[in-house]
């Protein structure tokens, strides 16, 4: 994927997204001991980064494809992303969702406007019922992050950050089902000025980490992580991405997602959800390696259940 895909991509989804703004606090920045800046996705659109990709993704199917509508399987932001991007752009949007997803997710989607069809919460179920959706209705399935249009999509947060701030040494960013971070690393690497891409990760489902020194998709046996959004893995359209351009995966315990999240509230007054504060955990894990460089940090977003937050 070359650079003018990227300002393609950019061009086509500006009427559909925020370009979210860039924060810093001198007190983490001190704290730190480096110069950060928070690009803030959780200002966009249905709160998150996931906007970016749906729309793009949306926006690049055929008219009869647009008739037909779209699908996709997930419980989380993307769901609510598509829903949205689709409800936006005229289109229907499938969204199967795991039986046992929270009633507030499944209402929020259909506020978006998306259409929910549950099943058993197994990969195999949903995976099977979309294909049925494919199959009953000619709708066009669109992966939340193995899919080239929407790893394009959201490079586009990256590529606003570097229009504000070009000589950033590094720009880090959750991971999780790796449409972000491969998306980021394409823009740091066509934008910046030799600025690299690093990932953080939860210890309890590092599959990316392992994935890097392997040179293969590894999966996780443990989903055990506070950072919900980061329990899906690679694909075999963002990987080879990620092995080329991304620099380093750093992993993190949940104390320290925990501790970085309340440091975003408390300091930055902004609401991000747990898999948001991972990149922030990774560079205070890592001060060494950030010490005197400018920084981006991609907030990822700001989906959080504030009945069940973590301080």
């Amino acid at each position: 994927m070359d650079k003018q895909l990227l300002i393609d991509c950019h061009e086509r989804i500006k009427p559909f997204v925020h370009n979210t703004p860039v924060l810093t606090s001198s007190q983490i920045n001190t704290f730190v001991g480096a110069e950060l800046y928070f690009k803030c996705e959780n200002f966009q659109k249905m709160g998150a980064f996931k906007m970016r990709g749906a729309a793009n993704a949306i926006l690049q199917l055929s008219q009869a494809q647009k008739e037909n509508g779209v699908v996709t399987h997930s419980s989380g932001n993307f769901a609510q992303a598509l829903s949205l991007a689709a409800k936006n752009l005229g289109v229907k949007a499938y969204i199967v969702m795991p039986n046992s997803a929270p009633q507030v997710k499944k209402d929020a989607v259909r506020g978006y406007g998306g259409i929910v069809l549950e099943c058993e919460p197994t990969l195999e179920a949903r995976e099977r019922e979309s294909k049925r959706i494919q199959d009953e209705f000619g709708a066009t399935f669109i992966h939340p992050s193995n899919d080239d249009q929407v790893i394009l999509g959201q490079g586009t947060a990256c590529m606003e950050l570097l229009a504000f701030h070009p000589d950033l040494n590094y720009v880090v960013t959750p991971v999780g089902g790796g449409g972000l971070i491969a998306g980021t690393a394409l823009a740091a690497h066509y934008f910046g000025k030799d600025c690299k891409t690093i990932g953080g990760e939860p210890m309890e489902v590092d599959d990316a980490y392992r994935s890097m020194i392997s040179g293969k998709i590894e999966t996780n046996t443990s989903i055990n992580t506070i950072a919900d959004g980061l329990k899906t893995q690679l694909g075999d359209r963002n990987f080879p991405i990620i092995l080329k351009y991304v620099d380093e995966i750093i992993r993190v315990s949940e104390e320290e997602i925990v501790a970085a999240m309340r440091l975003i509230w408390e300091r930055l007054k902004i609401v991000c959800e747990p898999s948001s504060a991972v990149a922030l955990a990774a560079i205070i894990r890592d001060k060494e390696k950030f010490k005197n460089r400018k920084v981006g940090i991609i907030i990822s977003g700001g989906n959080v259940d504030l009945s069940r937050l973590p301080f």
